[in-house]
C-alpha cells in the first residue's frame, strides 16, 4: 500500500515537472510568456529612443520619466535585452502634448475638475515582423479637484499617465490576444 501511494505523489510530481518543463520552453522560445507578450522567438534585444518633448507646454522631466518607464516596462516583462540602438524591436517618437483644461463645470461657471493630458507619438519597428510596425498616438489624462494645482499633483498625475501610456504602448507592440 505505501508503494502505490509513493507511485501516485511520483505521478502527480511528474505531471507537474512535464508541465513545467513545457512553461520554460514555450517562455524560453520567446512565443510566449507570462505577461501574455507574443514576441519573435528570434527577438533578443529592444532600444528606446529618447522620445523629446515637442509638446507647446513642456514638463522639464517628462521626456526622460516617459522614456524610462518604457524601457523598465521591456526589461521587467520580457526577456528582452536593452541596446542602445537598433535593436530587434525598436521604439522611437516623441511627447506632442501636455496640457491641462477644465472638463467639469460647477453650477457657478467654475471648474469642478481639470484635466490633465499627455499624448505620444510612437512608432514601433520589428526587425522580424513588419506586419506588427505602426506609427500612432497614444493619449492619456488624470483628472484632478480644480482648486488643486497642478503643481500639487503633478508629479502622480505624470506616474499614474506614464504608466497607462506605457501599458497601451507595450499591448500594441506585443500583446496579441
Amino acid at each position: 500500500m505505501n508503494t502505490a501511494i509513493q507511485y501516485k505523489g511520483h505521478c502527480k510530481l511528474g505531471q507537474w515537472l512535464v508541465v513545467a518543463a513545457m512553461l520554460v520552453s514555450l517562455s524560453a522560445c520567446g512565443v510566449y510568456s507570462f505577461t501574455g507578450a507574443s514576441i519573435p522567438p528570434e527577438a533578443r534585444t529592444i532600444s528606446v529612443a529618447f522620445f523629446p518633448n515637442d509638446a507647446p507646454l513642456v514638463q522639464p522631466t517628462l521626456s526622460q520619466r516617459f522614456t524610462e518607464s518604457l524601457q523598465d516596462k521591456f526589461q521587467r516583462q520580457t526577456n528582452l535585452r536593452l541596446v542602445e540602438d537598433n535593436g530587434d524591436l525598436h521604439f522611437e517618437g516623441s511627447i506632442i502634448g501636455y496640457n491641462t483644461q477644465p472638463t467639469a463645470i460647477a453650477g457657478d461657471d467654475r471648474a469642478a475638475l481639470n484635466r490633465l493630458t499627455i499624448t505620444v507619438r510612437v512608432r514601433f519597428i520589428n526587425e522580424f515582423d513588419s506586419r506588427t510596425d505602426f506609427e500612432r498616438n497614444f493619449s492619456r489624462f488624470y483628472d484632478y479637484a480644480a482648486e488643486i494645482s497642478l503643481s500639487q499633483i503633478e508629479n502622480e498625475a505624470i506616474d499614474i499617465i506614464n504608466e497607462a501610456l506605457v501599458e497601451d504602448i507595450f499591448n500594441a507592440a506585443v500583446v496579441n490576444w
